[in-house]
């Protein structure tokens, strides 16, 4: 293993291990960095690797993952003989310093040598994505510990729904791990400059900058640098984009309900087309507030949000 051990976790409290995660990129960091992560954005990383913002504490679902995990390793081991050690420490490659591991195991078989080990937990409603493929940023996450260590493979295992169990090896795969550190070095750059990566276009960008900036200053202006008359003109071109898609999806669809007519599926091919009538109840909300306005009054609940628009001045 071309690693150092950068720090022990036996007995480290968990505001520790989170300090420690500050030193570089965890294998949960690298989707993230890639911008694949649902999750979180690229600025919102670098924000808690330059101390801006506190690490995200475990939610209830990491809550039960990391409770499980031992149980995962347990089940993995008497489903294929493989022993699993939990190293209680936090690697650090020697080549690339930036580059952490914290894994949830090493094991070893005859055929491929040392392994990590990955233990998961997901919901049932999650058991489509583990059908035939390893969830993405999973297999992001395994390859850097791959390249942190430099073993030859991983083995994953996950328990669905809390009653299926399955488990994958995975190859170690020289081309994704060569685009990994690459993507982690350009990032680590930008920790080490102070320098924000640039937003992407992911729900976790957007997600971040709501939750950054909640509230505008009443009548406040600003003069934007110049990079925005770039940016308003790719706005620009993408909306003209999206209506012309848009308008085009909507054809496809209306010809293909009057194709259905009263008829509630379609085939073609091997393609199922759906037009269902659907029954709901909501509340009239207009009505109520007029005609008991104490009642709406109680229960109405405000929420606010800021709203993005772009216009031409004369």
């Amino acid at each position: 293993m071309n690693t150092n051990v950068l720090l022990s976790t036996e007995n480290l409290p968990y505001e520790d291990w989170l300090e420690a995660r500050k030193q570089g990129i965890g294998g949960s960091d690298a989707s993230v960095v890639c911008g694949i992560s649902r999750y979180k954005s690229p600025v919102e990383l670098w924000m808690e690797k330059t101390g801006q913002l506190p690490s995200q504490k475990a939610g209830e679902a990491a809550y039960w993952g990391n409770l499980l995990e031992s149980l995962v390793r347990e089940e993995f081991t008497k489903r294929t003989g493989i022993e699993v050690k939990k190293p209680s420490v936090i690697y650090q490659s020697q080549e690339h310093p930036f580059m952490l591991a914290n894994v949830d195991g090493l094991c070893e078989d005859n055929t491929h040598g040392p392994c990590i080990f990955e233990a998961k937990t997901a919901s049932a409603y999650k058991a489509g994505e583990w059908e035939d493929a390893i969830p993405d940023e999973y297999m992001i996450q395994i390859q850097h510990y791959m390249a942190v260590t430099g073993y030859q493979g991983a083995y994953i295992a996950v328990l669905i729904g809390g009653n299926s169990f399955r488990w994958k090896f995975v190859e170690r795969d020289e081309e994704l791990i060569h685009m990994l550190i690459s993507l982690e070095e350009d990032f680590w750059k930008h920790v080490e400059k102070g320098v924000p990566p640039v937003l992407d276009g992911s729900d976790a960008s957007a997600k971040f900058l709501a939750e950054r900036f909640p509230d505008s200053v009443p009548q406040s202006e600003i003069a934007l640098p110049d990079k925005a008359a770039e940016l308003l003109q790719q706005y620009d071109l993408s909306c003209q984009v999206l209506k012309l898609a848009t308008e085009q999806k909507q054809e496809a669809e209306n010809q293909l309900k009057q194709m259905l007519g009263d008829h509630e599926t379609g085939t073609s091919g091997n393609r199922v087309i759906t037009w269902i009538s659907i029954s709901q109840e909501r509340l009239d909300s207009k009505t109520l507030k007029a005609e008991h306005p104490a009642l709406f009054k109680k229960y109405a609940t405000q929420t606010s949000y800021r709203r993005f628009t772009v216009k031409s001045v004369a």
